[in-house]
Order: structure tokens, then C-alpha cells, then sequence
């Protein structure tokens, strides 16, 4: 079963509703507006189904899974607005055709979060729960969403780590600015923060951190000679690594650092092309595309019920 865990479509309810928002996240015409990015001009066929599925079923997926686009910011807006947008995205991803899957995600700025709204949409078929790395960056992000993560837990999926929303770039940096330096640093601070504070909470919960957690595993050495690595030679085979953005040499180093069976294929698309490594065997292509994304997704495999 080929997989990509890692996609976005906007379904056209969510897409009306980022619309007819007045202040940002939101579209003018084919235009996103954030608070901290420069406008970023929207393909419209990014965003056809049908065009999409063809896509796809090209690049010999049997899975891809579709994300809601943390940057956007809402699962932090009151939850008066976040719950339409959130619901349009779930009934609208829910609804795509094969080979859609989808993750779902939650309001995180009520003063508790909302463990119903998360079982209710693991039960209607979301493959796990996505949280955006920004709710992740330390001891008391961890601990915030906890309950989240325990009715995950309960119901065997996994939690996927995206990046989150990102403040506003300094004058004059380029487009690229936010991938490459709000992103990588908030996945970086993440899986530290899961190494430290998450994985003693939630021993057996199944992670995966995008964009391969920034490089964050790379820092081993460092740790080492820090105090923070005596266990470095023991790989956390339940925390798992996605690859988009990424090519040959970066993959490479990282499963040097903590072997293969924790790598999977993920491409961000429509915003970068899916990569397929040379990692020299067709063994290793294999387990990123397949045997790794059916360990990280379990049992259903982010099938629908």
C-alpha cells in the first residue's frame, strides 16, 4: 500500500469559508493572507479533486493523506471561528475520493481541549490527529495536550507533527524565509521537547514529525556531549520521520542516525514535489513508501470505516 502521509487539499466549503473571512487566515479571490508570511498567490488546480486524485494515482499511491495547513493558524483561533473551518475541512477531506485519507485536527486555544471533537473524528475515519509543532515546544505544550494524545493513544493512532504558524519574517527576508527558519526551528524545538517532556508521558504512542523533525536527530553528537544522550544508541521505534522537502543526502544522513524503519514518504504537496531518495536498494524505497507508513498508521492504515 504506497502512502504519502504527508498532503493538502482545501475542500470548496473550507475554501468559502477562508473567503468570506475579514481578517487573516483568509483568501482574497486566489491570494492567502497571513499574519506572518508575505501574500501567497493559490494555484486553483492545487485544489482539484479530481485533478488531484489523478495526481496521485501517478505517482502509484494507494494512500495520500491530506493535512489541514497548520501555518494557517486555525486551530488557534477562538473557537467560534475555528469550528466551522474546522468542520468544513473534516465533512470536505472525509468526503474525497480514493486514495484520500485524512488527519484530523482540533481547536487548541479553549481552556481545555476538546477530547470529544478529536474521538468523534478518529471514529468517522481520520488516519490520527495532526497538531501544529508550535503547541509542541515544550514541557507545558506537552502536557497541555496530553488529553489529546491519551484518546489517540486509546484508539491506536498516531499523532503527526506539522508546522505551525509563523511570526511575522524580518523586512526584507525572501519568500522562502518561513520554511526554511520559523518551520525547521519549531520542529526542532518539538522533538526535543517530545524527547524530553512527551515520550516519558506517552511511551507507546506512535509519533511522526514532518520535514524529518527539521534534522533535529542530527544533534546526537551534540546531545551526547551535553548530558542529554546516554541513551543515543537506542532508536525510538515509535517515533517516525517524514521527508518532504528533502532529497537523497538529507534522508541519508538521517537514517544513519536512526535507521530506516522510521523513515516515511511524505511529499507537501502542492508546495514541493515528491522526492524518492537514492538510497541504493529498491528495498529501502519499499519501506519508506510502504512497510514504514503501514507500522506508523497501524491496523486501519487510514482507512475509512
Amino acid at each position: 500500500m504506497p502512502t504519502d502521509v504527508h498532503q493538502h487539499i482545501w475542500p470548496q466549503e473550507f475554501l468559502a469559508l477562508l473567503r468570506a473571512r475579514t481578517t487573516p487566515p483568509r483568501l482574497d479571490g486566489w491570494t492567502l493572507r497571513l499574519p506572518g508570511e508575505p501574500p501567497y498567490a493559490v494555484d486553483p488546480a492545487d485544489h482539484d479533486i479530481a485533478a488531484r486524485a489523478r495526481l496521485a494515482r501517478a505517482d502509484g499511491l494507494d494512500l495520500a493523506l491530506v493535512s489541514l495547513s497548520s501555518p494557517l493558524g486555525i486551530e488557534h483561533l477562538p473557537p467560534a471561528e475555528a469550528a466551522p473551518l474546522l468542520a468544513a475541512f473534516h465533512d470536505g477531506a472525509l468526503d474525497l475520493p480514493a486514495p484520500f485519507g485524512v488527519w484530523a485536527s482540533v481547536c487548541l486555544s479553549a481552556p481545555e481541549p476538546d477530547t470529544e471533537a478529536l474521538r468523534r473524528e478518529l471514529n468517522r475515519g481520520c488516519a490520527g490527529l495532526q497538531l501544529p509543532a508550535t503547541a509542541l515546544l515544550d514541557a507545558e505544550g506537552w502536557a497541555r495536550c496530553a488529553p489529546l494524545l491519551d484518546v489517540a493513544a486509546e484508539l491506536d493512532k498516531p499523532l503527526f507533527v506539522h508546522p505551525g504558524a509563523a511570526p511575522a519574517a524580518p523586512d526584507g527576508a525572501p519568500s522562502w524565509w518561513p520554511a526554511l527558519v520559523p518551520y525547521v526551528h519549531q520542529l526542532h524545538a518539538s522533538w526535543f521537547a517530545f524527547r524530553a517532556f512527551g515520550r516519558p508521558r506517552h511511551p507507546d504512542l506512535r509519533v511522526c514529525f514532518a520535514a524529518l523533525a527539521g534534522l533535529a536527530p542530527l544533534h546526537g553528537e551534540r546531545l551526547v556531549a551535553r548530558g542529554g544522550g546516554r541513551d543515543r544508541g537506542r532508536v525510538d521505534c515509535n517515533a517516525f520521520y517524514e521527508t518532504s522537502s528533502y532529497g537523497t543526502r538529507a534522508v541519508d544522513a538521517l537514517v544513519r542516525a536512526v535507521g530506516i524503519d522510521v523513515v516515511v514518504s511524505g511529499s507537501d504537496r502542492p508546495y514541493a514535489e515528491p522526492v524518492v531518495p537514492d538510497l541504493g536498494a529498491a528495498a529501502a524505497v519499499h519501506a519508506l513508501r510502504t512497510a514504514n507508513p503501514a507500522r506508523l498508521l497501524g491496523p486501519t492504515r487510514g482507512a475509512r470505516p
